[in-house]
């Protein structure tokens, strides 16, 4: 059991270090290039059908992400779910990927691009295997997980990265979600209720 002192000083880390993870996203969003998140907002709504892959924690906020989009009424797949359909000519992957070298991600891009649909990837390596076979880019120079000497984040492994996708692509969903004008009230028809 901890005495209240123990817990004054747990309390006291935990708001600290959300204060170290606000300002190092703070930092993130300063280092973006904007003109890369333009691109895949117009390749979004260009696209007939968008994929998303990404493994791990950056897997789940993706998945984030592709909700997002669907409630936008977008035709929207997470590699891998068994409901996901062939991709094709006039679709869109977007593959996240924080080192671009995930060899499962690589060969989705690959075969994306094989069946004619466009690469939009999000890593923080621009010159990455993922980066060079990719139509576009978003570069989120966040930490990779194996930067171990905390110069982009003090966070471990390859959190800032995780944090900052969610965060960037809600950013997204919430400018094409203003642009299209559609009430709250409609999205929320697409939201899941058999929950």
């Amino acid at each position: 059991m901890q005495s209240i002192k123990e817990q004054e000083q747990i309390a006291k880390g935990i708001k600290i270090n959300l204060e170290m993870i606000i300002v190092e996203n703070t930092w993130l969003l300063n280092q973006i290039d904007f003109v890369q998140v333009n691109a895949l907002a117009s390749d979004i709504q260009q696209a007939n059908h968008i994929f998303m892959i990404a493994a791990g924690r950056s897997g789940f906020s993706m998945r984030s992400a592709a909700m997002r989009f669907m409630h936008l009424g977008l035709k929207v797949y997470f590699v891998g779910d068994t409901t996901t359909p062939a991709i094709q000519k006039g679709d869109l992957l977007i593959a996240a990927s924080g080192s671009g070298t995930t060899s499962t991600i690589i060969k989705a891009a690959e075969k994306a691009i094989a069946a004619g649909a466009r690469v939009f990837a999000l890593s923080t390596q621009d010159q990455s295997p993922l980066a060079k076979i990719a139509n576009n880019l978003v570069h989120i120079p966040g930490a990779e997980k194996e930067d171990h000497d905390s110069s982009r984040s003090r966070q471990y492994a390859g959190s800032l990265f995780e944090q900052f996708l969610l965060l960037l692509t809600d950013a997204v969903f919430q400018s094409l979600w203003k642009a299209d004008g559609t009430p709250a009230e409609e999205l929320w028809k697409r939201h899941a209720n058999l929950e």
